[in-house]
């Protein structure tokens, strides 16, 4: 036990400049997460099994990497602070699970928060983030979801700064996920502290809904889209902005599903799926391994989609990516079908923000249609196609 404690106190007065690990999440992280199909009811067995899911699903191979374990798998801190996890939930422990996720090829997260307790109820991280930091680093963690529940009376860039501190003192490099919900404006502080910030409450598996809790309310695919307005020029390489995980293969329809993976990919979000891996349809495991739009996502620029038009419910996006291409997508925001008849030669896309744009009566484009995953002819000719209710098209384009 002394040796334990003279461990903490060293630990604590360590005074090398602190600062977030900047060797990580240069493109958008991508993984997995439990909390949107088993919220509390959490255990060993299921992460197990997602770890498994993400291998032989093909998911690993399409660019899926942490497995990340949500609220309530805490159990009781001991006599120096130090926090365990549950023992019947997780009777092997959590340094056995991390060793099983990396014998994968995968890496682990887990989940804390900034306050007295979790937004589950279990132990937080207030007052003992020092200890905490040192556990994960033990245990072999990757990344950190850090939420906001019960902080009554902090202020929210000191507490993350703290966590973040002793992350980068415990010495093993972490990916800091900040979950304050976007309401201190996290964009706008956050870049020099954490790898990604929630811009907005929680996501619900719907089109464009708002469901109430009483006391707080989760949001539709539509709803996260449009609460902010245009945050791009906070994104980029070890900084993204977290629109919240995804609900693909959780309820809404495939058509659904297939525009908000199209719109995450589009905004340069994280891809962290949140759906029951062990039993996804194939039509779910496609859309979440779709390489051609998972690279659009991924591009080593990281720049995030601007929107480029929004007319009668149909809005267009377009996203700078490197090698002088550009990914445009059309979304029907709509329930009615929509007919698209697009003059590339009359249209010009201006990125003030990147110095960039693409103009199509300098240049000719080849057209990929992403989900069709066949070439579209070119921007030559008038883009005609009748786009379904709910629905996106994603095009690839590149210099013929």
């Amino acid at each position: 036990m002394k040796r334990s404690l003279f461990s903490i106190l060293l630990f604590c007065s360590n005074f090398l400049v602190a600062q977030k690990f900047e060797q990580v999440a240069k493109t958008p992280p991508m993984g997995w997460n439990s909390w949107n199909t088993f919220a509390c009811d959490v255990n060993e067995d299921i992460v197990r099994k997602a770890a498994d899911a993400i291998v032989n699903s093909g998911m690993k191979d399409a660019g899926y990497l942490y497995v990340n374990i949500d609220d309530c798998w805490h159990g009781e801190r001991d006599s120096l602070g130090f926090i365990h996890p549950d023992p019947d939930r997780f009777p092997s422990g959590m340094k056995a699970l991390a060793d099983y996720i990396h014998s994968k090829g995968l890496k682990i997260g887990i989940y804390s928060d900034a306050g007295w307790k979790t937004c589950g109820g279990r132990p937080g991280s207030r007052g003992y983030e020092y200890q905490d930091a040192m556990q994960y680093a033990r245990w072999g963690i990757d990344y950190l979801k850090y939420d906001w529940c019960n902080t009554e009376g902090l202020k929210t860039e000191g507490a993350y700064l703290t966590m973040r501190d002793a992350l980068f003192k415990a010495g093993r490099p972490i990916v800091f996920s900040i979950c304050e919900w976007g309401n201190s404006e996290p964009w706008k502080w956050a870049r020099d502290v954490g790898h990604l910030w929630r811009t907005t409450g929680d996501i619900w598996p719907c089109w464009d809904c708002e469901y109430n809790h009483g006391s707080w309310s989760s949001w539709g695919v539509l709803k996260i889209i449009d609460m902010r307005g245009d945050l791009r020029e906070y994104a980029g390489p070890g900084h993204w902005n977290d629109p919240d995980m995804m609900e693909v293969g959780n309820g809404m329809t495939a058509e659904e599903d297939r525009a908000h993976f199209t719109l995450w990919c589009m905004l340069a979000a994280p891809l962290i799926a949140g759906n029951d891996l062990h039993t996804m349809s194939e039509e779910t495991r496609q859309i979440l391994t779709n390489k051609e739009a998972i690279a659009i996502n991924q591009d080593e620029l990281g720049i995030q989609s601007l929107i480029y038009s929004n007319q009668d419910s149909l809005e267009i996006f377009a996203k700078p990516l490197s090698g002088g291409d550009w990914a445009v997508c059309f979304l029907n925001r709509s329930k009615d079908p929509k007919d698209i008849n697009f003059k590339w030669k009359e249209q010009t896309v201006i990125d003030p923000l990147n110095n960039l744009s693409l103009d199509f009566s300098r240049n000719t484009f080849k057209i990929r249609d992403v989900w069709e995953a066949k070439n579209a002819g070119t921007s030559a000719a008038t883009y005609k196609t009748k786009l379904a209710g709910h629905s996106v098209k994603l095009l690839r384009l590149s210099i013929q």
